[in-house]
């Protein structure tokens, strides 16, 4: 892989149709990006969502999740990457997260508790078994005693969405890469620093960092509103909440957590908060952005495209299309 990558992110947007996502898709592979994530919501199953993607397109790498650990076992996740892997012949990595409250315990009535020390058992449980390993993992928060895959994949790559003092130190010590969503470069180049320093400390290489960024070219009314409709649902959320307070934006997170309604919320966020989170202008102005990124310590930058006024992302990929196929030469 080189130095700097640049993938492309399925989003969830309310406002937008399902099958949008496979438009994405198709878009993102017709103009030469690597990697594709396919993330998990309250639309498609992510590992059948993948499978239909591979199966779709022509040579674009997967990315699956980050999937809520609370919600599927070492197993399940390895047997789904397994079955995108062999149904698909594509390279297919795991991205795993924690989730909120309400997707793991009030949707699918499992256990929430701890999730820091549930990652790290969840992460050392999933590798044995995509290695090829019967499974054997007995531990406070994850258990799992005599699976092993009949096609293992001992390439797939562990990502954790970190977000949080203890889960960083998790993903440092733990996983192949770290990923970040709704950052600034000033805070992503903070990030980088702690991991490195856990990495170090536990005598292992620090693993790669990858962020999420949401894009639009030249962004009219319509794209702003989706992407601050987007933004209202994060103000509130532990880790989320404590970013956004550090930024300067206190008064927003407070009405979100006093329970302020997503349109209210909406009609609050200016367009200064949007510009600072993700990549809003020209394709010259997106690409220093992800250049900021990229020098901030971020691997890997995830365009999440905006499509209210772009359906399935394609200008706004299509005109990034030069600039991925050089990286990392156009890197200033």
């Amino acid at each position: 892989m080189s130095a700097y990558e640049v993938g492309v992110v399925t989003p969830f947007w309310l406002d937008r149709p399902d099958s949008e996502a496979l438009d994405i898709a198709l878009e993102a592979d017709r103009a030469g990006f690597g990697t594709l994530w396919v993330g998990e919501m309250a639309t498609f199953d992510a590992f059948s969502l993948a499978t239909a993607i591979g199966l779709r397109t022509d040579h674009i790498g997967l990315r699956i999740g980050p999937l809520p650990i609370g919600v599927r076992s070492p197993a399940g996740l390895a047997l789904g990457t397994s079955t995108v892997a062999g149904l698909t012949q594509r390279r297919v990595d795991l991205a795993l997260g924690v989730s909120s409250p309400a997707i793991v315990r009030d949707w699918h009535g499992r256990d929430w508790a701890e999730p820091a020390a549930r990652m790290r058992e969840t992460v050392r449980a999933t590798r044995k078994i995509l290695n090829g390993e019967r499974s054997d993992h007995a531990g406070a928060h994850v258990r799992t005693s005599g699976f092993r895959l009949r096609r293992p994949v001992p390439a797939t790559s562990i990502t954790v969405a970190a977000y949080g003092p203890a889960m960083t130190k998790v993903a440092a010590e733990e996983a192949d890469e770290v990923v970040l969503n709704l950052v600034t470069p000033e805070h992503v180049a903070k990030v980088r620093n702690v991991i490195n320093g856990h990495a170090q400390a536990a005598g292992r290489p620090a693993p790669r960092l990858a962020v999420w960024v949401t894009a639009a070219m030249e962004p009219g009314k319509e794209a702003l509103r989706q992407l601050a409709g987007q933004l209202a649902v994060y103000l509130k959320p532990p880790g989320y909440a404590d970013f956004f307070r550090s930024i300067g934006y206190e008064d927003l997170v407070a009405r979100a957590q006093s329970g302020a309604s997503r349109a209210e919320l909406v009609n609050a966020i200016p367009e200064e908060l949007l510009d600072a989170v993700c990549m809003l202008g020209s394709p010259d102005r997106i690409v220093g952005r992800i250049a900021d990124y990229h020098r901030a310590g971020a691997d890997h930058v995830g365009l999440v495209p905006a499509t209210a006024q772009d359906p399935g992302g394609h200008h706004l990929l299509t005109a990034l299309s030069s600039f991925v196929k050089e990286t990392p030469a156009w890197l200033p």
